[in-house]
């Protein structure tokens, strides 16, 4: 992951605010140049129309690109230049994005899904910001785990990030999900008894809303589920 991407993974851009804020459109691009470490290096910052946000570093001096930039391994002067580059993103962050709970659209949706049908928002149990949890505020019991994860840890014939939600269902119905495109079992739950799901619109939000309302059952108490 570029330093680019991590910082806007869970970010959108609000492309109306880019030319306030001083980018230029050029050959599709919004762009934007920008001077750091007292002018020693120049910044040059693109935002794609799909809001793709990339960026090369030059050193004024030479008018090449500063490759140490993206050597993650290397500290030292090298470090200074990298986290100099990433003020203007967090300022660009701050004043011309929205961001997202999560990181993919279908997520999101399903995110705002939940929070219209049942009042809940995720919430974050963990420091590293890697998993949101959707639970019943009732009585605390989860129905939903959304993690972000390399997908070969779950599916070896496909690569990159990917975001997948594990939720609670029967067994038998676990075993027949099995057979489905975008089901898979479960990422760090109980196998029986939890399932998961890529987040990647493979499976319709419809079909996930059903499979939740079922997995938000389990959190009911009896009396409520036979309604």
């Amino acid at each position: 992951m570029t330093i680019e991407e991590n910082i806007f993974k869970r970010a959108e851009i609000n492309q109306n605010a880019l030319a306030g804020y001083g980018f230029r459109q050029a050959k599709g691009f919004w762009i934007l140049e920008r001077p750091f470490m007292n002018g020693d290096f120049k910044a040059v910052i693109r935002i794609d129309s799909a809001g793709h946000v990339s960026g090369t570093v030059y050193e004024i001096a030479t008018q090449d690109e500063y490759l140490p930039l993206r050597v993650e391994s290397m500290d030292g002067f090298a470090a200074e230049v990298r986290n100099a580059y990433i003020e203007p993103l967090k300022d660009i962050k701050e004043k011309c994005c929205h961001e997202n709970v999560f990181i993919f659209p279908q997520t999101n949706r399903l995110a705002d899904e939940i929070y219209k049908k049942y009042g809940d928002k995720p919430v974050f149990p963990w420091d590293d910001f890697s998993g949101g949890v959707f639970k019943n505020p009732s009585n605390g019991k989860w129905y939903a785990i959304v993690m972000a994860l390399n997908v070969q840890k779950v599916d070896k014939k496909l690569s990159g990030e990917v975001e997948v939600m594990n939720i609670k269902l029967n067994p038998e119905k676990i075993k027949e999900l099995h057979k489905e495109k975008g089901f898979y079992p479960a990422y760090h739950m109980n196998k029986k008894n939890w399932i998961s799901i890529l987040l990647n619109d493979t499976v319709p939000n419809k079909v996930l809303l059903t499979l939740l309302d079922e997995s938000h059952a389990f959190t009911l108490s009896k009396r409520f589920r036979n309604r």
